[in-house]
């Protein structure tokens, strides 16, 4: 019986390292946690998603992606400033925390404070990895086919991120943990802000 290969509608398990320009890791999958995704559905970076089309479980890759195909190149209208008075309970930040912010969509953005002054904080909704050349080694755990419900789940989250991208006019895939921060953009844009806590 031959293995499932990683195609449209297959669900996968991978595990993976993210390295940088200069070797240091910047990013990997806890060993108790792979990551998993529907194929075929933006559900993960798009550079990394068309390398393991075809694979098969227990296949390992080593690769190189540029900004455009890992976490996107740099925006620059994503690092703006954030009056103190609109803080709310995070008022008692520093350099390096991170926030999260509603806008008037309802939508969730994740900023990193860069700097504190007096009477506003300068921060940045771009990913944390955007603008980088990554390197990634992969290990493909599992391949089987999605389920109905895992596909739907699949299909409407790639209809969400159809909409913020025509909104925007751009096109960011920030895979798991990171969505939606072009709203943050525009003075008045922000409705709540509240510091990030680890979950």
């Amino acid at each position: 019986m031959s293995l499932l290969a990683i195609g449209p509608d297959a669900y996968v398990t991978v595990r993976y390292a993210a390295f940088d320009e200069q070797g240091a890791e910047v990013e990997r999958t806890p060993d108790d946690e792979p990551l998993t995704y529907v194929h075929g559905y933006a559900q993960i970076v798009p550079g990394l998603e068309r390398a393991l089309d075809g694979l098969q479980a227990k296949a390992q890759r080593r690769f190189t992606l540029n900004p455009e195909d890992a976490f996107g190149v740099l925006d620059e209208t994503a690092v703006f400033e954030v009056d103190r008075a609109d803080l709310g309970d995070a008022k008692d930040v520093a350099p390096g925390d991170e926030l999260l912010a509603e806008d008037a969509d309802g939508d969730t953005i994740a900023m990193r404070v860069l700097e504190v002054r007096d009477d506003c904080i300068l921060v940045d909704a771009n990913h944390p990895l955007a603008g980088r050349t990554l390197t990634f080694e992969v290990e493909v755990v599992d391949v089987r086919p999605a389920t109905e419900e895992e596909i739907a789940e699949a299909q409407e989250e790639l209809e969400e991120h159809a909409e913020l991208a025509g909104c925007c006019d751009e096109d960011h895939d920030h895979d798991h943990d990171h969505h939606g921060h072009d709203h943050a953009h525009g003075e008045g844009a922000l409705v709540q802000l509240t510091r990030k806590t680890s979950s």
